[in-house]
Protein backbone atom coordinates (compact mmCIF):
# COMPACT_ATOMS: atom_id res chain seq x y z
CA UNK A 1 0.00 0.00 0.00
CA UNK A 2 1.12 3.53 -0.54
CA UNK A 3 2.35 5.62 2.26
CA UNK A 4 0.09 8.16 2.57
CA UNK A 5 -2.30 9.40 5.39
CA UNK A 6 -5.48 7.78 3.75
CA UNK A 7 -4.85 4.22 2.63
CA UNK A 8 -6.52 3.20 -0.79
CA UNK A 9 -8.78 0.69 1.16
CA UNK A 10 -10.29 3.57 3.30
CA UNK A 11 -12.98 3.72 1.55
CA UNK A 12 -15.27 5.61 3.49
CA UNK A 13 -12.76 8.66 4.35
CA UNK A 14 -11.95 8.35 0.51
CA UNK A 15 -15.56 8.75 -0.93
CA UNK A 16 -15.72 11.78 1.83
CA UNK A 17 -13.13 13.26 1.29
CA UNK A 18 -14.26 13.57 -2.84
CA UNK A 19 -17.77 14.35 -2.55
CA UNK A 20 -16.75 17.31 0.82
CA UNK A 21 -14.37 18.72 -1.77
CA UNK A 22 -16.86 18.66 -4.73
CA UNK A 23 -19.23 20.75 -2.31
CA UNK A 24 -16.48 22.84 -1.34
CA UNK A 25 -15.65 23.74 -4.93
CA UNK A 26 -18.84 24.56 -6.02
CA UNK A 27 -19.71 26.48 -2.71
CA UNK A 28 -16.45 28.65 -3.50
CA UNK A 29 -17.36 29.30 -6.85
CA UNK A 30 -20.91 30.67 -5.91
CA UNK A 31 -19.70 32.25 -2.73
CA UNK A 32 -16.69 33.66 -4.25
CA UNK A 33 -16.18 36.07 -7.33
CA UNK A 34 -12.42 34.90 -7.50
CA UNK A 35 -13.70 31.45 -7.46
CA UNK A 36 -16.60 31.90 -10.07
CA UNK A 37 -13.73 33.30 -12.47
CA UNK A 38 -12.23 30.22 -11.94
CA UNK A 39 -14.55 27.67 -12.14
CA UNK A 40 -15.28 24.98 -9.80
CA UNK A 41 -14.26 22.37 -11.63
CA UNK A 42 -10.54 24.26 -12.10
CA UNK A 43 -10.88 24.41 -7.53
CA UNK A 44 -11.76 20.54 -8.19
CA UNK A 45 -8.97 19.35 -10.30
CA UNK A 46 -6.55 21.29 -8.50
CA UNK A 47 -7.76 20.82 -5.03
CA UNK A 48 -7.29 16.42 -5.44
CA UNK A 49 -3.68 17.29 -6.96
CA UNK A 50 -2.46 19.11 -3.82
CA UNK A 51 -4.49 16.32 -1.54
CA UNK A 52 -2.37 12.96 -3.41
CA UNK A 53 1.14 15.18 -3.79
CA UNK A 54 1.32 16.00 -0.24
CA UNK A 55 0.38 12.42 1.00
CA UNK A 56 -3.03 12.70 2.12
CA UNK A 57 -4.84 10.80 -0.08
CA UNK A 58 -3.33 7.72 -2.11
CA UNK A 59 -2.90 8.30 -6.06
CA UNK A 60 -4.95 4.61 -6.89
CA UNK A 61 -7.92 3.31 -5.17
CA UNK A 62 -11.13 0.96 -5.63
CA UNK A 63 -13.16 4.62 -4.80
CA UNK A 64 -11.54 6.30 -8.21
CA UNK A 65 -12.79 2.99 -9.82
CA UNK A 66 -15.97 3.28 -8.32
CA UNK A 67 -16.60 6.93 -9.91
CA UNK A 68 -15.04 6.10 -13.26
CA UNK A 69 -17.36 2.70 -13.34
CA UNK A 70 -20.62 4.02 -11.74
CA UNK A 71 -20.58 7.84 -11.12
CA UNK A 72 -19.45 8.67 -15.02
CA UNK A 73 -22.05 6.65 -17.07
CA UNK A 74 -25.06 7.59 -14.96
CA UNK A 75 -23.81 11.40 -14.88
CA UNK A 76 -23.98 11.25 -18.91
CA UNK A 77 -28.03 10.72 -19.35
CA UNK A 78 -28.55 13.24 -16.63
CA UNK A 79 -26.75 16.02 -18.23
CA UNK A 80 -28.39 15.23 -21.16
CA UNK A 81 -32.33 15.01 -20.43
CA UNK A 82 -32.49 18.47 -20.29
CA UNK A 83 -31.88 18.21 -24.25
CA UNK A 84 -34.69 19.43 -26.44
CA UNK A 85 -34.67 18.65 -30.12
CA UNK A 86 -36.62 21.45 -31.04
CA UNK A 87 -34.18 24.13 -29.13
CA UNK A 88 -31.20 22.88 -30.09
CA UNK A 89 -32.04 24.30 -33.53
CA UNK A 90 -34.06 27.39 -32.41
CA UNK A 91 -32.01 28.38 -29.70
CA UNK A 92 -28.52 26.59 -30.21
CA UNK A 93 -28.72 25.88 -34.19
CA UNK A 94 -26.26 29.20 -34.83
CA UNK A 95 -23.96 27.78 -32.08
CA UNK A 96 -24.10 24.08 -33.20
CA UNK A 97 -22.80 25.19 -36.39
CA UNK A 98 -19.22 26.71 -34.70
CA UNK A 99 -19.23 23.95 -32.34
CA UNK A 100 -18.85 21.40 -35.18
CA UNK A 101 -16.52 23.69 -36.91
CA UNK A 102 -14.29 23.65 -33.75
CA UNK A 103 -14.70 19.91 -33.35
CA UNK A 104 -13.16 19.67 -37.06
CA UNK A 105 -10.33 21.92 -35.24
CA UNK A 106 -9.85 19.20 -32.43
CA UNK A 107 -9.76 16.61 -35.07
CA UNK A 108 -6.93 18.17 -37.51
CA UNK A 109 -4.80 19.08 -34.71
CA UNK A 110 -4.75 15.49 -32.85
CA UNK A 111 -3.96 14.56 -36.62
CA UNK A 112 -0.99 16.77 -37.07
CA UNK A 113 -0.13 16.34 -33.46
CA UNK A 114 0.25 12.66 -34.09
CA UNK A 115 2.27 12.34 -37.05
CA UNK A 116 4.83 15.13 -35.50
CA UNK A 117 5.22 12.92 -31.81
CA UNK A 118 4.71 8.90 -32.64
CA UNK A 119 7.87 8.03 -33.08
CA UNK A 120 8.87 9.56 -29.66
CA UNK A 121 5.07 9.10 -26.91
CA UNK A 122 4.65 5.24 -26.69
CA UNK A 123 1.18 4.23 -26.82
CA UNK A 124 0.03 7.41 -28.43
CA UNK A 125 -2.76 6.12 -31.16
CA UNK A 126 -5.04 5.34 -27.65
CA UNK A 127 -3.86 8.76 -26.11
CA UNK A 128 -5.07 10.31 -29.28
CA UNK A 129 -8.08 8.29 -28.71
CA UNK A 130 -8.60 9.25 -25.31
CA UNK A 131 -7.54 13.45 -26.27
CA UNK A 132 -9.54 13.48 -29.37
CA UNK A 133 -12.50 12.71 -27.75
CA UNK A 134 -11.97 14.35 -24.83
CA UNK A 135 -11.04 17.85 -26.57
CA UNK A 136 -14.57 17.32 -28.71
CA UNK A 137 -16.43 16.77 -25.62
CA UNK A 138 -14.79 16.85 -22.37
CA UNK A 139 -13.65 14.79 -19.45
CA UNK A 140 -16.74 12.52 -19.69
CA UNK A 141 -15.23 11.30 -22.95
CA UNK A 142 -11.71 11.12 -21.89
CA UNK A 143 -13.34 8.51 -18.94
CA UNK A 144 -14.96 6.24 -21.53
CA UNK A 145 -11.95 6.35 -24.42
CA UNK A 146 -9.59 5.06 -21.67
CA UNK A 147 -11.83 2.23 -20.85
CA UNK A 148 -12.18 1.59 -23.98
CA UNK A 149 -8.75 0.84 -25.61
CA UNK A 150 -7.81 0.04 -22.23
CA UNK A 151 -4.40 2.31 -22.17
CA UNK A 152 -1.55 1.16 -19.18
CA UNK A 153 -2.31 3.51 -15.66
CA UNK A 154 0.71 5.45 -16.17
CA UNK A 155 0.14 6.61 -19.42
CA UNK A 156 -3.01 7.67 -18.04
CA UNK A 157 -2.05 9.34 -15.47
CA UNK A 158 0.61 11.29 -17.51
CA UNK A 159 -1.93 12.48 -19.84
CA UNK A 160 -4.01 13.49 -17.69
CA UNK A 161 -1.49 15.76 -15.87
CA UNK A 162 -0.72 17.23 -19.05
CA UNK A 163 -4.73 17.70 -20.03
CA UNK A 164 -5.08 19.19 -16.75
CA UNK A 165 -2.64 21.88 -16.85
CA UNK A 166 -3.50 22.51 -20.51
CA UNK A 167 -6.89 23.16 -19.80
CA UNK A 168 -6.21 25.38 -16.70
CA UNK A 169 -3.66 27.39 -19.23
CA UNK A 170 -6.12 27.59 -21.94
CA UNK A 171 -9.34 28.49 -20.01
CA UNK A 172 -7.46 31.38 -18.15
CA UNK A 173 -6.53 32.35 -22.07
CA UNK A 174 -10.29 32.14 -23.01
CA UNK A 175 -10.83 34.12 -19.63
CA UNK A 176 -8.27 36.88 -20.64
CA UNK A 177 -9.06 37.13 -24.03
CA UNK A 178 -12.49 39.06 -24.27
CA UNK A 179 -10.24 41.90 -22.17
CA UNK A 180 -7.94 42.29 -25.62
CA UNK A 181 -8.26 44.98 -27.63
CA UNK A 182 -6.89 43.34 -30.52
CA UNK A 183 -9.34 40.27 -30.11
CA UNK A 184 -12.53 43.26 -29.87
CA UNK A 185 -11.34 45.36 -32.95
CA UNK A 186 -11.70 41.71 -35.09
CA UNK A 187 -14.57 40.15 -33.63
CA UNK A 188 -18.07 41.63 -32.29
CA UNK A 189 -18.83 41.09 -28.82
CA UNK A 190 -22.19 42.15 -27.85
CA UNK A 191 -22.66 40.14 -24.59
CA UNK A 192 -19.22 41.77 -23.27
CA UNK A 193 -20.90 44.99 -24.10
CA UNK A 194 -23.79 44.08 -22.30
CA UNK A 195 -22.20 43.33 -19.30
CA UNK A 196 -19.79 46.07 -19.10
CA UNK A 197 -22.53 48.39 -19.70
CA UNK A 198 -24.91 46.42 -16.39
CA UNK A 199 -22.48 45.73 -13.56
CA UNK A 200 -23.84 45.94 -10.45
CA UNK A 201 -26.80 44.14 -11.09
CA UNK A 202 -26.86 40.66 -9.42
CA UNK A 203 -27.42 41.59 -5.91
CA UNK A 204 -24.26 40.61 -4.49
CA UNK A 205 -24.27 37.60 -5.65
CA UNK A 206 -21.89 36.05 -8.14
CA UNK A 207 -22.64 34.78 -11.30
CA UNK A 208 -22.25 31.21 -10.54
CA UNK A 209 -24.91 31.37 -7.51
CA UNK A 210 -27.39 33.46 -9.50
CA UNK A 211 -27.42 30.48 -12.34
CA UNK A 212 -28.16 27.47 -10.14
CA UNK A 213 -30.59 29.84 -8.02
CA UNK A 214 -33.54 27.18 -5.71
CA UNK A 215 -35.41 25.57 -8.45
CA UNK A 216 -38.59 23.81 -7.70
CA UNK A 217 -37.31 19.94 -7.17
CA UNK A 218 -39.95 17.65 -5.48
CA UNK A 219 -38.73 13.53 -3.82
CA UNK A 220 -40.06 12.85 -7.58
CA UNK A 221 -38.24 14.77 -9.20
CA UNK A 222 -35.10 13.26 -7.56
CA UNK A 223 -36.19 9.73 -7.72
CA UNK A 224 -37.27 10.01 -11.39
CA UNK A 225 -34.01 11.56 -12.42
CA UNK A 226 -31.75 8.93 -10.76
CA UNK A 227 -34.01 6.32 -11.47
CA UNK A 228 -34.48 7.13 -15.06
CA UNK A 229 -30.63 7.04 -15.43
CA UNK A 230 -29.99 4.02 -14.16
CA UNK A 231 -32.67 2.44 -16.19
CA UNK A 232 -30.65 3.86 -19.38
CA UNK A 233 -27.25 2.48 -18.07
CA UNK A 234 -28.63 -0.90 -17.77
CA UNK A 235 -30.33 -1.34 -20.79
CA UNK A 236 -27.52 0.10 -22.78
CA UNK A 237 -24.85 -1.56 -21.09
CA UNK A 238 -26.60 -4.74 -21.54
CA UNK A 239 -27.13 -3.86 -25.66
CA UNK A 240 -23.66 -2.77 -25.51
CA UNK A 241 -22.16 -5.88 -24.32
CA UNK A 242 -24.32 -7.95 -26.83
CA UNK A 243 -23.26 -6.06 -29.97
CA UNK A 244 -19.88 -6.48 -28.69
CA UNK A 245 -20.36 -10.49 -28.57
CA UNK A 246 -22.09 -10.83 -31.95
CA UNK A 247 -19.99 -7.66 -34.12
CA UNK A 248 -16.26 -9.80 -34.69
CA UNK A 249 -13.20 -7.58 -33.47
CA UNK A 250 -9.23 -8.26 -33.29
CA UNK A 251 -5.95 -8.40 -35.26
CA UNK A 252 -7.68 -10.91 -37.68
CA UNK A 253 -10.29 -8.82 -38.51
CA UNK A 254 -10.84 -6.25 -41.32
CA UNK A 255 -10.84 -2.39 -40.33
CA UNK A 256 -14.02 -2.25 -41.23
CA UNK A 257 -15.40 -4.66 -38.68
CA UNK A 258 -13.77 -3.41 -35.80
CA UNK A 259 -14.28 -0.09 -36.32
CA UNK A 260 -18.21 -1.41 -36.01
CA UNK A 261 -17.62 -3.52 -32.89
CA UNK A 262 -15.76 0.12 -31.00
CA UNK A 263 -19.01 2.09 -32.39
CA UNK A 264 -21.87 -0.65 -31.84
CA UNK A 265 -20.53 -2.60 -29.21
CA UNK A 266 -18.77 0.47 -26.88
CA UNK A 267 -21.32 1.00 -23.72
CA UNK A 268 -20.77 4.77 -23.59
CA UNK A 269 -21.87 5.71 -27.11
CA UNK A 270 -24.95 2.95 -27.27
CA UNK A 271 -26.01 5.44 -24.20
CA UNK A 272 -25.87 8.18 -25.44
CA UNK A 273 -27.70 7.06 -28.02
CA UNK A 274 -30.04 5.14 -26.21
CA UNK A 275 -30.78 8.27 -24.09
CA UNK A 276 -31.45 10.69 -27.34
CA UNK A 277 -33.85 8.13 -28.72
CA UNK A 278 -35.75 8.41 -25.41
CA UNK A 279 -35.71 11.99 -25.37
CA UNK A 280 -36.88 11.65 -28.59
CA UNK A 281 -39.80 9.44 -28.21
CA UNK A 282 -41.07 10.50 -24.96
CA UNK A 283 -40.50 14.63 -24.76
CA UNK A 284 -42.78 15.18 -22.24
CA UNK A 285 -41.35 13.04 -19.44
CA UNK A 286 -38.17 14.01 -19.44
CA UNK A 287 -39.47 18.33 -19.21
CA UNK A 288 -41.58 17.49 -16.54
CA UNK A 289 -38.37 16.02 -14.47
CA UNK A 290 -36.03 18.70 -12.63
CA UNK A 291 -33.27 18.76 -10.98
CA UNK A 292 -31.22 16.18 -13.56
CA UNK A 293 -28.72 18.65 -14.01
CA UNK A 294 -28.24 19.53 -10.82
CA UNK A 295 -27.55 16.08 -9.83
CA UNK A 296 -25.60 15.27 -13.18
CA UNK A 297 -23.49 18.29 -12.52
CA UNK A 298 -22.57 17.24 -8.77
CA UNK A 299 -21.58 13.75 -10.16
CA UNK A 300 -19.27 15.29 -13.09
CA UNK A 301 -17.90 17.41 -9.49
CA UNK A 302 -16.85 14.11 -8.53
CA UNK A 303 -15.26 12.87 -11.95
CA UNK A 304 -13.39 16.26 -11.62
CA UNK A 305 -11.90 15.88 -8.30
CA UNK A 306 -10.86 12.24 -9.24
CA UNK A 307 -9.42 13.05 -12.41
CA UNK A 308 -6.72 15.24 -10.27
CA UNK A 309 -6.06 12.67 -8.09
CA UNK A 310 -3.36 10.75 -10.60
CA UNK A 311 -1.17 14.04 -10.94
CA UNK A 312 1.73 13.00 -9.60
CA UNK A 313 4.30 15.47 -9.77
CA UNK A 314 7.29 13.54 -10.35
CA UNK A 315 5.05 12.28 -13.54
CA UNK A 316 5.07 15.31 -14.85
CA UNK A 317 8.46 15.15 -14.92
CA UNK A 318 9.51 11.92 -16.09
CA UNK A 319 6.14 11.29 -18.82
CA UNK A 320 4.39 14.86 -19.41
CA UNK A 321 6.53 17.05 -21.22
CA UNK A 322 6.19 15.65 -24.28
CA UNK A 323 2.73 14.66 -23.47
CA UNK A 324 2.01 18.45 -23.04
CA UNK A 325 3.06 19.34 -26.13
CA UNK A 326 1.21 16.90 -27.65
CA UNK A 327 -2.10 18.32 -26.14
CA UNK A 328 -0.98 21.42 -26.49
CA UNK A 329 -1.07 21.20 -30.38
CA UNK A 330 -4.56 20.14 -30.14
CA UNK A 331 -5.62 22.94 -28.53
CA UNK A 332 -3.68 25.25 -30.36
CA UNK A 333 -5.23 24.10 -33.91
CA UNK A 334 -8.55 24.17 -32.34
CA UNK A 335 -8.04 27.53 -31.15
CA UNK A 336 -7.05 28.86 -34.54
CA UNK A 337 -9.62 26.72 -36.80
CA UNK A 338 -12.12 28.28 -34.29
CA UNK A 339 -11.08 31.99 -34.85
CA UNK A 340 -10.79 31.82 -38.43
CA UNK A 341 -14.54 29.65 -39.20
CA UNK A 342 -15.60 32.23 -37.01
CA UNK A 343 -13.89 35.06 -38.37
CA UNK A 344 -15.22 33.72 -41.80
CA UNK A 345 -19.02 33.52 -40.68
CA UNK A 346 -19.09 36.05 -38.97
CA UNK A 347 -19.42 34.92 -35.30
CA UNK A 348 -19.35 36.87 -32.13
CA UNK A 349 -16.43 36.42 -30.44
CA UNK A 350 -18.35 34.76 -26.95
CA UNK A 351 -20.27 32.53 -29.24
CA UNK A 352 -16.14 31.14 -30.72
CA UNK A 353 -14.89 30.99 -27.39
CA UNK A 354 -17.43 29.34 -25.73
CA UNK A 355 -17.48 26.06 -28.30
CA UNK A 356 -13.85 26.17 -28.10
CA UNK A 357 -13.87 25.71 -24.20
CA UNK A 358 -17.21 22.85 -24.73
CA UNK A 359 -14.94 20.88 -26.82
CA UNK A 360 -11.99 21.48 -24.72
CA UNK A 361 -13.36 21.47 -21.49
CA UNK A 362 -16.89 19.81 -21.69
CA UNK A 363 -20.37 21.34 -21.54
CA UNK A 364 -20.00 22.29 -17.76
CA UNK A 365 -16.94 24.23 -18.14
CA UNK A 366 -18.10 26.15 -20.89
CA UNK A 367 -21.07 27.10 -18.84
CA UNK A 368 -19.33 28.12 -15.94
CA UNK A 369 -17.09 30.24 -18.60
CA UNK A 370 -20.61 31.74 -19.40
CA UNK A 371 -21.88 32.01 -15.87
CA UNK A 372 -18.36 34.11 -14.57
CA UNK A 373 -18.69 36.01 -17.65
CA UNK A 374 -22.42 37.30 -16.96
CA UNK A 375 -23.16 35.81 -21.09
CA UNK A 376 -26.51 34.86 -19.46
CA UNK A 377 -28.50 34.62 -23.02
CA UNK A 378 -25.63 31.84 -24.17
CA UNK A 379 -25.43 29.64 -20.72
CA UNK A 380 -28.20 27.97 -21.79
CA UNK A 381 -27.56 27.46 -25.85
CA UNK A 382 -23.53 26.32 -24.78
CA UNK A 383 -25.81 23.56 -22.30
CA UNK A 384 -27.59 22.15 -24.96
CA UNK A 385 -24.72 22.41 -27.59
CA UNK A 386 -22.22 20.99 -25.78
CA UNK A 387 -24.03 18.19 -24.71
CA UNK A 388 -23.32 16.89 -28.44
CA UNK A 389 -20.19 16.63 -28.05
CA UNK A 390 -20.02 13.51 -25.73
CA UNK A 391 -21.72 11.79 -28.57
CA UNK A 392 -19.26 13.01 -31.24
CA UNK A 393 -16.61 12.91 -29.34
CA UNK A 394 -16.41 9.17 -28.43
CA UNK A 395 -17.24 8.35 -32.14
CA UNK A 396 -14.07 10.63 -33.27
CA UNK A 397 -12.21 8.94 -30.90
CA UNK A 398 -12.73 5.56 -31.42
CA UNK A 399 -12.64 5.98 -34.88
CA UNK A 400 -9.39 7.96 -34.64
CA UNK A 401 -7.92 5.45 -32.27
CA UNK A 402 -8.43 2.59 -34.15
CA UNK A 403 -6.65 4.23 -37.88
CA UNK A 404 -3.96 5.58 -35.43
CA UNK A 405 -3.58 1.70 -34.06
CA UNK A 406 -2.61 0.53 -37.63
CA UNK A 407 0.19 3.24 -38.19
CA UNK A 408 2.27 2.15 -35.00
Amino acid sequence: MEKTLIQPDDMITLWGIIVVWAAVSIFLEQRFSWASKISGAIIALVGAIVLSNTGVIPTESPVYDAIWAFIIPLAIPLLLFHVNFKKIWQESGRMLIIFLLSSIGTVAGTIISFFLLKDHIPYLDKIGAMMSASYVGGGVNFAAMAGKFEAPGEMVSATIVADNLMMAIYFVVLMIIPTMAFFRKRFAHPHVLEVEAGKGENDGKTLAESFWARKDISLKDMALSVGTAFFLVIVSFKIAAFLDGVIPSGEDVSFFMNLLNGLFGDKYLVLTTITFLALALFPRYFEGINGSQEIGTLLIYLFFVVIGVPASIPLIIQNAPLLLIFVAIIVIVNMIISLVAGKLFKYNLEEILLVSNANIGGPTTAAAMAIAKGWKNLIGPILVVGTIGYIIGNYIGTTLGLWFATLL
